[in-house]
């Protein structure tokens, strides 16, 4: 989808209490959800939960984003997803390729 949404959410406090809450049964990696995740979908709907490794994510919000209308980069790319690149980046990846494996 070639849209740029913005949103500001608030994490809700139920979330700090997921986290520090001891797993039961305790996961071997971590006793607690460390980790949070918020995604965004097609037409700007945004979402997020927590989760350890071993456990189920536990969905804390949901929310819409609108479309930003300077577009990606705050209007600084003339609607284009991605900056030009700089000289010596442009130079280096027309003599070697795009660097694949560094990644």
């Amino acid at each position: 989808e070639p849209q740029t949404y913005r949103v500001t959410v608030d994490i809700p406090k139920r979330a700090r209490q997921l986290m520090v809450e001891r797993l039961d049964p305790p996961c071997p990696y971590s006793a607690y959800r460390e980790a949070l995740t918020i995604g965004l979908a097609p037409g700007g709907v945004v979402r997020a939960w927590v989760k350890s490794t071993c456990s189920e994510s536990i969905e804390i919000l949901r929310a819409q984003a609108e479309v930003e209308p300077k577009g990606p980069s705050q209007g600084k790319t003339d609607g284009k997803y991605a900056l030009p690149l700089e000289p010596a980046s442009k130079a280096y990846i027309e003599k070697h390729g795009i660097p694949y494996g560094s990644w």
